[in-house]
């Protein structure tokens, strides 16, 4: 092996080491939460120093020897563990070891979690995405030297009983992607040992999936891992198919700097453990060819040098508060309404057939654009046909189903966008979204913030809502509030078949994660009064910004100056509850569609209810903490000299779910008769 790989090799398992020391003895200093990587230098430098700038990887906490490896300094490395304004992969905004970069000269990072295995599924959308480009290009624009970039996955053992690890290697397996699986196996998941924990090792687990090639390796030897890891890593380039690396390794620092070694761990597994120490294993097989005196003056450098990095991270400056609000979103092009709404000879369409002509569009403009979820592919084109004929049209490598798996449907997407895509997926009913939570929560929302803009998610993800003619309590979900309670997204719920085509478009635009609610009830216009849902289909350029709602029914002037009008804010199938209701009161009902949810037309609301001076929040949700509620109360606050009575708010009954029975859904759900009672008594104030 080249003698300067073996030098740089030393050079930093004995940063890593003092790195640990440095850290533990200033504890006041290192205040914030952070793991080291000390036991697990080998196998982490092992497999760095093969990864080449076409590459992805996506470490865990615990992987800074593998950030040392790839070619960041302490000093920068420091300065994430001490918040710094300077920190090259979060700004201070995130833990020790949670890179995300976008070096030209190093493999991309995309924005890592702290969640155990949650970074399983993004960067098997990476190799996804990967495998896309190649499929339709015949070549990488990401290559050096022509070789083809393969992605790399870290993780503990612990982490393979987390059920969004299984799915990421279905998928992986079933598509034959370009991945590795780096699983470092120290025995230990917190506090609770392995014997404990899990019934197999990640070696075992992996057998189940037939196609993913594996591996053991002694990870605290580095001669074997890099071995190991040299032959894995060619492989993936050329055969392009997954592995799993289990790795052994011992754990020789604590847990994190708060779940300290001492807490849990008996002298006697902390013995056994020290004696597999990857450095002095390493130092015992090269100290004759180097010599004690140069290894040694390796060692002054190295302490001096660590020293220096710690006290300039030290000195280095705080991020700068007045800006910690940046990086939430990062801008769309989308600002203004264009295009014909009401194009002159065009049919009226239903909103599915929107929705659909919207994507046919998109994919016949973009080959980016890839469409996934659920049974949307050739055989039947979505439960509700809203795919129909795109598998036919744009082939089954653009549109194709997956199995059951919302979190890798929703979490992929992430590493889909990163390498350039552009994923529209879909979860089948509303009800069913909540297995996607932890990748939309954790992942996708948070993913530009942290990584302070480098890895915004340009994805949208269609989900179908509402209640009508008897869907019973796992198809009629409405999930617009607990989704409005994730920052990082956006949400559009259309009403109409124009809104739905426009919006879609400016989707699909903006670079940031779109989640479009389509309620199911008004696809078709099947439910009675909801026949204006059907609209004039828009030109092809049509495209309606987010943040714009929409004034669908205006009350005369004449009652809005005698104080004789009220404004119903709503949305979705609301509009036509309100739209009947008004009906009741000519001339003294305002209707506001608000076509997104976030961002919020608050202008055009604000405006509305100072003008008219009563305000009713309408809402296809149980009503109780819901969006409609804290909505009324921001109205409330903002309008409160404008009000002649308080604003009010009627939405579904506060039960549970949604019953089958007919009768029991039309008791539960608000209809036209109850807006009309609700508005004769605030026109009676």
């Amino acid at each position: 092996m080249d003698r300067n790989l073996l030098l740089r090799t030393y050079r930093l398992m004995y940063s890593a080491k003092l790195m640990a020391e440095t850290y533990d003895a200033n504890r006041q200093i290192t205040k914030y939460v952070h793991s080291t990587s000390r036991g697990h230098e080998a196998i982490q430098l092992a497999t760095a120093f093969q990864l080449k700038p076409q590459d992805w990887v996506s470490p865990y906490y615990r992987d800074e020897s593998l950030l040392l490896g790839l070619g960041w300094t302490p000093y920068e490395l420091m300065l994430q563990l001490l918040a710094k304004k300077d920190d090259p992969f979060t700004g201070g905004r995130s833990y020790y070891s949670h890179p995300a970069s976008k070096e030209e000269n190093k493999p991309k990072i995309i924005h890592q979690s702290a969640a155990t295995g949650m970074q399983a599924i993004p960067t098997t959308g990476v190799a996804q995405g990967l495998q896309y480009l190649e499929a339709i290009s015949n070549h990488i624009s990401v290559v050096s030297n022509e070789e083809k970039p393969v992605v790399l996955c870290s993780f503990g053992d612990a982490s393979i009983t987390e059920g969004e690890v299984s799915e990421a290697f279905q998928f992986a397996v079933l598509k034959k992607l370009p991945i590795i699986y780096l699983v470092q196996d120290n025995r230990w998941g917190i506090s609770v040992s392995a014997e404990e924990g899990r019934a197999m090792s990640s070696y075992r687990y992996a057998r189940g999936f037939k196609g993913m090639k594996r591996v053991r390796v002694d990870g605290t030897d580095f001669f074997k891992s890099y071995d190991v890891m040299k032959h894995v890593i060619d492989d993936v380039r050329e055969k392009r198919r997954p592995w799993l690396v289990h790795a052994k390794v011992c754990l020789l620092n604590h847990h994190t700097s708060g779940v300290r070694k001492e807490f849990y761990r008996s002298e006697e597994d902390l013995a056994k453990h020290a004696e597999n120490d990857p450095l002095p294993k390493f130092r015992n097989k090269i100290v004759h060819d180097f010599g004690e005196d140069y290894l040694q003056q390796i060692e002054e450098e190295v302490k001096t040098e660590i020293q220096d990095h710690f006290e300039r991270a030290i000195a280095a400056a705080e991020p700068d508060a007045a800006k910690v609000q940046e990086h939430v979103f990062v801008p769309t092009p989308v600002i203004e309404e264009a295009g014909e709404r009401r194009p002159e000879g065009k049919e009226k369409i239903i909103m599915v057939d929107a929705a659909l002509f919207a994507i046919r569009e998109i994919m016949e403009e973009d080959e980016r654009c890839v469409l996934y979820g659920q049974d949307v592919g050739k055989r039947l084109g979505g439960v509700f046909r809203e795919a129909a004929t795109l598998a036919e049209h744009f082939g089954e490598h653009r549109v194709f189903n997956t199995a059951i798996q919302e979190a890798y449907i929703i979490g992929s997407t992430v590493g889909m966008s990163a390498v350039g895509l552009k994923p529209i997926v879909e979860v089948q009913f509303a009800d069913y979204i909540y297995p996607g939570f932890n990748q939309l929560v954790t992942e996708i929302s948070k993913s530009c913030y942290l990584s302070c803009g480098k890895y915004p998610v340009s994805t949208i993800i269609r989900v179908p809502v509402g209640a009508y003619g008897g869907g019973g309590p796992y198809h009629s979900g409405s999930v617009e509030t607990t989704l409005l309670s994730i920052k990082g997204i956006k949400i559009a719920y259309p009403s109409n078949a124009a809104d739905m085509k426009g919006l879609m478009k400016a989707a699909y635009y903006d670079p940031n994660p779109v989640v479009m609610l389509e309620h199911k009830g008004l696809y078709w216009s099947k439910v009675p009064g909801t026949e204006e849902a059907k609209t004039i289909e828009p030109s092809r350029d049509y495209i309606l910004p987010f943040g714009k709602g929409n004034i669908v029914l205006e009350a005369d002037e004449d009652f809005a100056d005698n104080g004789e009008s009220v404004c119903i804010i709503t949305y979705g199938m609301g509009v036509y509850w309100a739209k009947a209701a008004a009906k009741n009161f000519t001339g003294q009902v305002e209707v506001i569609d608000l076509r997104t949810l976030f961002p919020l037309d608050e202008h055009l609301i604000y405006s509305s209810v100072k003008k008219h001076g009563r305000c009713l929040v309408l809402t296809e949700e149980q009503q109780n903490n819901s969006f409609a509620e804290a909505l009324a109360g921001r109205i409330s606050k903002e309008c409160f000299r404008y009000l002649d009575v308080p604003v009010e708010v009627l939405g579904a009954l506060n039960v549970p779910a949604m019953p089958l029975n007919l009768g029991l859904e039309n008791a539960v759900l608000p209809n036209a008769e109850k807006v009309s009672e609700r508005l004769e008594v605030l026109l009676k104030y």
